[in-house]
Formats: structure tokens, C-alpha cells, sequence
């Protein structure tokens, strides 16, 4: 269903106070594209490929259960999510939900962060698509060069945004795709792992599946433990893309927020299948193929890929494909990463909290175009800046994106429960749903959001390290300033923008308000 905005943001229009029309493509995508689209988002081959190996590091033979664990407070969000979306079904998600629960200021960080978020890791996911682009073509030596992978970097997610800009269905149809040849891939490599092991031809650090890999109490420390669970939410991230894109879906108030529960059980399985089975196959040994060897920490899986599938002619085909998974894998992720990125600051400019040329539609392809091309400006200038300061500046950034994962997310769960305070009561299912479950959720999150910051502001952890160039002069790992300041640099443009444009941070544009209580329930009456 086609329609033009309610808003023009060169007109005068009344202020919005509640969920606009922003003039997207309502009505295009069902439940199944929306899924498929808040799985694409995590980039599950890639993320397992570059993530496993520095879980096993830190936790040894409890990687399954710490993709349990890293499950429980994505799950326990994803209900914030489907409550806060049936309540007011706006693009804007995180910023809008917290600016309408605890106010305009804390509503335009949890925007930021989200943006912020995607913009860091738009430059991994554009490494990795130029570095596997070249190797799947056997230019290995090209793949090693930082200027040859960054043009190629550049290309992809110019490619990416313009597919964006063109329209969602055709972001929905290459996701699908896409997708397709991701999941078949893990599921293949890893019944041939446990084919292998069972079958007694796997190698000699093989060991069958073991209930104690399920045991937390057997990591070795609490600190282990969140690192591993901090590391383990980064490969759960993404799925909210699919509430990102609620105003373009069928039933916006309800298949979002059922896309998100789906999502992120999904994604479970998946791990959690594919951990243990190349856990079984390969072992936690840091020297060979043992996922903890730190030569492979950089792409488990695509290391993986000869040892399972053999190097007879079939075997050569599917570790040819194995390394197009995890090309396809950053490719689906660059291009849904910009999808949410381009609604969230599409919602900001709609309630006056950015400027509002990134509110404007393109008429035809019914997308954001200030903010779709914006975002993808934004992540190529960030990439080709770290790429020629330092690679290591670019691991760090990667690093740090944690940090802003757990901030907006555990916003959100916080903003759930705030704004359903007063109709927590009004049914079980409402308190633990729309109460307790997201709360807990935020609380998790906040926890590993301190942790991590006490973690990564140690001066050895990461790749790089700054000192403060004011007293006390701190001396800082790169993960936690580059984390920490981007957080920071939110802040600075925010007060920038109320000077400029105050309106939204008067509470003019979106009241702080809170779901009423249903007088007819309440009375007992349906």
C-alpha cells in the first residue's frame, strides 16, 4: 500500500505525538520476510566465523552453554520489543519508546546509539566482504592489501545502499536468498562434523558431545563468564531489524514483534548446533584446528572448512562455499544494517530531533533517501578513516560496539517497563511479558555494560591503548575510548541540536507519557 508522507519537511506541519505516517511502503513485508530479514541482520555465518574462536579462548569446553546464556537477555528484550511495538508500532523503535517513557533527552541516546552501533560495525562487515570477495576468486594476495580491500569495502556498501535505496521489497528478496545459502551451509558443515565424529573419521582432537559443555558452573571465573556472554550478545545483534521495518509491515502492531521472538530463538538453534558440533569435531586446542588456536580466531570456520569437507573435488566446492557463506553472511548484514540505521534517523527527523531533510521520502521507491544515503556516507568515511589510521583502531572500534548493544538494548527493556508501569497488574501474562521479563533483560545488559567498561578500560586490553590528554591522564584501552567516546560524542551533538532546534527536547513533540489502564478490564468486562 503506497503513501505519501504525512510530513514534508519543508512545509510546516503540526507536531507529531504520536506514530506517524513517515510516508514509507506500509503493508510490504509479512512475517516470513521479516524474519528472514532479523536473521539476516546478525550475519550468522560471519558472526560465528569471527566470534567462536574468541569465546573458546575465554571459556574453554562451556562454549554451548554460553550460547545459551548469551540467548537469555536477547529473548527476554525481544518481549520489551513486542510489547513497546504493539503500543506504538514506530520506526524510530528505541529512541521513540524511551523518549516516551523517560523523556526527550535519554529517547535521542537510545537513537543514537543504534546509529552509532551501525556505523562501527558497517567497516568490519566492509573489510570482511572485500577480504572474502577476492579470496573467493583465489586473489590471496590481493585479499592481504588494505587499499585493494577497502576500495573493494567502499564499492560494497555503496552496492548495499542503493539497493536500500530502491526500495524494501528488493532488500527482502536478496535477504531471502542470501540467507538461504547461508543456513544450508552451516547445517551442512555441521551434520558432515558430527557424520565425522560419531563415524570415527573424524581427527584425533575430536570428542563426542558432552553434557558437562552445558554445566556454567564449571567456568572458571565470573569474569570469563561475562566476557564470554558479552561476547556471545554480539552474535545475537541485529535481530531488531525486523521492528525497525514495522512501518512497512503487514499488521505492524503484532508481526514485528512476533519477527523478533522467532528471530532470536532461531538464531539459537543455530549456534548452538553449529558450536557443538564444531566443538566435537575440532576440539579447544590452541595449536591445528583447535578452535582456540589464535591463528584461526579471525574465521573459525572457513579454517574448518577442509578439514570436514575433505580436499577431494567435492570437498574443494563446498570449502569454496563455505567462504561464499561468509561473504554472503557480511553482505545480507551490511545491507540490513543500513536499514535500521536509515528508519531510526528517519523517526528522529520526524519529531524534529535531527535535521529534517533526513525525514524525506523518495516518492516512487517509498524509502528514506537523506538517511539511507547518509548512512551509507557515514560508513564509508568511517571506514576509509580507520582503514588509513590503523588497523588496529579498527579492531579496537569493532570491539567496542558491545558497549552500545548493551546500552540500547537494555534501554529499551527499561523503557518497556516504565511506560507499561501502570497496567502491569492488569494480567500474568502482562507483568512478566511486558515487566518482568524485559526488565531482567535490561538488567543484564546494564551489568555487562559496567562490566565490559571496567574490563576494557584496562590499558593491555585490546589493540591499542591512549592517555588522556587532560589531568588525570588516564592511560585507556582503545576498545573502552573508542566505546565510551562515541557514547560521549552522542551527547555533545544532542546538546548542539536543542540549542539549535529545542522543540523536541521541551517535550513539545513527544510527550512523556505512559499505556493507560483499560477501564472495561480493569472493571472485569472484555
Amino acid at each position: 500500500m503506497a503513501s505519501s508522507p504525512a510530513h514534508s519537511p519543508d512545509s510546516p506541519s503540526e507536531p507529531p505525538s504520536a506514530t506517524t505516517d513517515k510516508g514509507l511502503k506500509g503493508g510490504a513485508l509479512g512475517l516470513f520476510a521479516s524474519v528472514v530479514i532479523g536473521l539476516a541482520s546478525t550475519a550468522p555465518a560471519y558472526s560465528l566465523a569471527a566470534t567462536l574462536g574468541v569465546i573458546v579462548a575465554v571459556v574453554g569446553v562451556q562454549s554451548p552453554i554460553i550460547m545459551i546464556l548469551a540467548f537469555v537477555p536477547m529473548f527476554l528484550i525481544a518481549y520489551g520489543y513486542k510489547g513497546l511495538n504493539q503500543a506504538d508500532p514506530d520506526c524510530g523503535t528505541t529512541f521513540t519508546w524511551a523518549s516516551r517513557a523517560f523523556g526527550p533527552h535519554t529517547g535521542w541516546m537510545g537513537g543514537w546509539g543504534i546509529v552509532a552501533a551501525d556505523i562501527i560495525v558497517m567497516a568490519n562487515l566492509a573489510q570482511i566482504a572485500g577480504q572474502y570477495g577476492f579470496q573467493l576468486v583465489g586473489a590471496d594476495g590481493v585479499a592481504d592489501s588494505t587499499l585493494w580491500t577497502t576500495v573493494a569495502g567502499v564499492i560494497w556498501i555503496a552496492v548495499m545502499t542503493w539497493i536500500c535505496y530502491i526500495g524494501i521489497e528488493i532488500s527482502a528478496n536478496i535477504q531471502k536468498a542470501l540467507l538461504t545459502v547461508e543456513v544450508i551451509m552451516l547445517l551442512v558443515l555441521a551434520v558432515t562434523a558430527l557424520v565425522k565424529v560419531y563415524g570415527g573419521s573424524a581427527p584425533g582432537t575430536s570428542a563426542h558431545i558432552d553434557w558437562s559443555w552445558f554445566n556454567p558452573a564449571a567456568i572458571g571465573s565470573l569474569d570469563a563468564l561475562t566476557k564470554g556472554v558479552l561476547a556471545g550478545v554480539f552474535i545475537y545483534w541485529g535481530w531488531d531489524t525486523c521492528v525497525s521495518i514495522n512501518e512497512e509491515t503487514a499488521d505492524r502492531s503484532r508481526t514485528p514483534g512476533r519477527a523478533a521472538v522467532i528471530s532470536t530463538v532461531t538464531l539459537l538453534v543455530v549456534y548452538l548446533l553449529v558450536t557443538t558440533s564444531a566443538q566435537s569435531f575440532a576440539g579447544v586446542g590452541s595449536h591445528g584446528i583447535g578452535l582456540a588456536n589464535p591463528d584461526n580466531s579471525g574465521d573459525v570456520l572457513s579454517n574448518l572448512g577442509s578439514e570436514i569437507f575433505g580436499n577431494g573435488a567435492l570437498g574443494q566446492v563446498l570449502t569454496k562455499l563455505l567462504i561464499l557463506m561468509v561473504l554472503t553472511s557480511a553482505a545480507a548484514s551490511t545491507q540490513t544494517t543500513i536499514l535500521p540505521t536509515a528508519r531510526t534517523t528517519l523517526s528522529m527527523a520526524a519529531f524534529k530531533a535531527i535535521p529534517a531533510k533526513f525525514a524525506r521520502i523518495h516518492p516512487r521507491f517509498l524509502t528514506p533517501t537523506w538517511s539511507t544515503v547518509g548512512m551509507g556516507l557515514a560508513s564509508i568515511g568511517f571506514y576509509v578513516l580507520l582503514t588509513r589510521l590503523s588497523g588496529n583502531l579498527l579492531e579496537d572500534s569493532i570491539g567496542s560496539i558491545g558497549l552500545m548493544i548493551a546500552f540500547y538494548y537494555g534501554l529499551t527493556g527499561f523503557a518497556c517497563v516504565w511506560y507499561f508501569r501502570k497496567v502491569l497488574l492488569d494480567s500474568p501474562r502482562t507483568l512478566w511479558t511486558k515487566g518482568v521479563m524485559p526488565a531482567l533483560g535490561g538488567i543484564l545488559l546494564f551489568y555487562f555494560f559496567i562490566d565490559a567498561c571496567i574490563v576494557y578500560a584496562a590499558p593491555d586490553y585490546g589493540s591499542t591503548s591512549w592517555t588522556l590528554p587532560i589531568p588525570p591522564h588516564w592511560h585507556l584501552g582503545g576498545v573502552f575510548v573508542t566505546g565510551i567516546g562515541a557514547l560521549i560524542l552522542g551527547a555533545i551533538l544532542m546538546l548542539v541540536y536543542r540549542v539549535i532546534s529545542p522543540a523536541f527536547f521541551r517535550k513539545e513533540i513527544i510527550p512523556v507519557s505512559a499505556q493507560e489502564p483499560d477501564p472495561g478490564r480493569r472493571s472485569g468486562r472484555r
